[in-house]
């Protein structure tokens, strides 16, 4: 048995799906699994369970991409196709049990959207997996047996990216010695590509107290090393999810991005956003790639309160 899972370029929209991946894995532990994404999402699946094949989907013109899947994957016989991109030739591909595409709908999360696909009672979280490696690599990059709190100061677009000021305020109040994170480590996270967007904060930061991991770890020891951390706050972004993931309290920071369609996923997560309501965010000459931070009017006494609400709530 079969069964073809294409999902995300991006990996926010890879970690949410890997829920309804799971839901598949567990009942049909027989089956042979063959993962289609793209380069940027592939090592997240590194260590998932029977997978026999991942294949990397890089972008072509006139989505010659698909043509190349369909080369790997048009002559296999299929137990099913789920295919999370609604690619244009999915449904040429054999199955036995069909080809489920999705249909976008913009007043749905993406995990309920994902789980509707296959009609499940349950909306699946994000799940992600490890091996021996991926443990051994994040046990030397964190210590031990202490508290950690873990920060995601970037993003892939500056507009959703909250300051690095406001992160070193809010990180430096949740640490203080009348903090709920009285005394942690501040591990950072984020890809080294988007260093400079938290330089603000790795500098402000005391050498004793962070711990700097924006860098080029891979996604699998990023996610380990979220596993060993009590907190996460953090910009709207795949880090965010795969902290859900990683079943740590998660506060999500949104600002030009919608929490309807994209929060956090679970009881052990909350948002926090803009007093600028979303719509209102994008002026009339709005221009996505000069845009500077759209996450001004949230600021630092909000986010610590939702923060100190959260922790409250988780302990």
């Amino acid at each position: 048995m079969r069964i073809l899972f294409i999902t995300s370029t991006r990996i926010g929209d890879a970690v949410l799906s890997t829920g309804l991946l799971n839901n598949l894995i567990e009942r049909h532990p027989e089956a042979k699994f063959t993962i289609a994404c793209g380069p940027v999402a592939a090592p997240l699946f590194e260590a998932t369970p029977q997978v026999e094949r991942i294949l990397v989907m890089t972008k072509k013109k006139r989505s010659m991409h698909w043509v190349d899947l369909w080369k790997e994957c048009g002559f296999t016989w299929w137990y099913r196709v789920i295919d999370l991109r609604n690619g244009p030739i999915t449904y040429l591909f054999p199955t036995l049990r069909g080809t489920h595409l999705l249909r976008d709908d913009k007043s749905k999360h993406r995990v309920e959207l994902f789980s509707d696909l296959l009609d499940l009672d349950i909306a699946q979280g994000p799940v992600l997996w490890t091996n021996e490696a991926h443990e051994e690599q994040a046990d030397t990059l964190l210590p031990k047996g202490e508290k950690i709190l873990a920060v995601g100061p970037t993003a892939n677009w500056r507009g959703k990216t909250w300051r690095a000021e406001n992160f070193l305020e809010l990180c430096q109040r949740l640490t203080a010695p009348d903090g709920p994170l009285a005394g942690v480590k501040i591990a950072l996270f984020g890809h080294v590509s988007e260093r400079e967007q938290a330089q603000g904060l790795i500098n402000g930061l005391e050498e004793s107290q962070k711990i700097d991991l924006i860098g080029e770890h891979s996604l699998p020891v990023v996610y380990a090393c979220l596993k060993r951390c009590s907190f996460y706050v953090g910009n709207d972004s795949g880090l965010m999810h795969m902290s859900v993931a990683a079943n740590i309290p998660t506060l999500g920071l949104f600002g030009p991005t919608q929490e309807k369609l994209y929060s956090p996923w679970g009881e052990h997560c909350a948002t926090v956003r803009t007093k600028v309501p979303f719509l209102e965010l994008f002026g009339e000459n709005f221009d996505h790639k000069k845009t500077d931070s759209l996450m001004d009017s949230l600021s630092v006494d909000m986010a610590y309160e939702a923060a100190l609400n959260l922790w409250k709530k988780q302990s």
